[in-house]
């Protein structure tokens, strides 16, 4: 009897830091010995660079368009510490639908049982998250991945981004699609960035997975064409991928997320923003008090 393979979907906003979050979950699980795959669901192709020194990797759709016939060993190519990686890819610029790479690319690892012959313990799907539809929803309609996960920041529409994930995972998991395990949230720096996305998660009826700071070392990994585990393993952000790493190791249990409704949601932010904006007033009053009185 064959293992399970964790198959785990990662989406996010375009620009949010999905994939330097997903490329170091994938480096600190193969660190910690798993056996893992990253997917490359974006049709910019560059999920991968960070796991491949910075390299681009030809694409499913590519090379597909290219032969008649071709043995999936030919698109997964060695990353960082023998990881898997996989671009799914997207049609020439201008068209078709951008997510038609990741309908064709999974029939096709599907056809070949790629996963079970590789013996995969971990497979991450990497999806630009701006759009639930068409083929960005595969992952979570077909429930390819079993659990999902997004990364957001405080920012209203990597926010916004994700509601309309919950949405679709609410709509998919009646026909079985997959569930969500919680928010990974990136970039929190400040207190109120952390106060924002908390209170979105308790409205929304899921849970914070991890905070993960905005940090200079994540710049000096990148600008090496590498991920923080490789290039920076002792610094206190490796530490925090790791920490998020082991908890998506060990996730078992995800539920059907409660979407806000859009004027819910506008009715939200608003009030997060009057907040904000008193809290500046109050924090700049003191200062200019000092000025009129010197």
């Amino acid at each position: 009897m064959s293992k399970k393979i964790k198959q785990i979907a990662i989406y996010g906003k375009g620009g949010i830091g999905k994939s330097t979050t997903t490329s170091n979950i994938t480096a600190a699980l193969s660190e910690a010995g798993y056996n893992v795959m990253q997917f490359g669901c974006d049709p910019k192709s560059d999920s991968t660079n960070t796991l491949r020194g910075g390299t681009y990797i030809p694409t499913v759709l590519d090379v597909l368009r290219e032969k008649t016939k071709v043995d999936a060993h030919e698109v997964i190519y060695e990353g960082f510490n023998g990881i898997h990686c996989v671009e799914a890819g997207g049609p020439a610029p201008g068209v078709g639908c951008a997510g038609r790479g990741i309908i064709t690319a999974v029939q096709f690892f599907k056809q070949q049982n790629i996963f079970e012959e590789l013996d995969l313990d971990v497979v991450l799907y990497d999806v630009l998250g701006d759009v639930v539809c068409g083929g960005f929803a595969v992952p979570i309609r077909e429930g390819i991945a079993e659990h999902v996960f997004t990364v957001s920041s405080a920012d209203f529409m990597s926010i916004y981004a994700s509601n309309n994930l919950f949405k679709g995972i609410s709509n998919y998991s009646k026909s079985g699609g997959a569930l969500l395990g919680g928010v990974i949230a990136n970039s929190i720096n400040q207190s109120y960035s952390k106060e924002i996305v908390d209170d979105f998660v308790k409205r929304t009826n899921t849970q914070i997975l991890e905070y993960v700071p905005r940090s200079v070392t994540v710049t000096q990994s990148e600008l090496q064409g590498k991920t923080v585990i490789e290039a920076a393993p002792d610094s206190a952000q490796a530490d925090v991928y790791r920490s998020l790493a082991k908890k998506i190791a060990a996730h078992t249990e995800s539920k059907v997320p409660t979407p806000l409704e859009v004027s819910e949601l506008r009715a939200w932010a608003s009030g997060w923003g009057q907040h904000l904006l008193e809290l500046e007033r109050r924090n700049s009053a003191p200062e200019a008090l000092a000025k009129v009185s010197s």
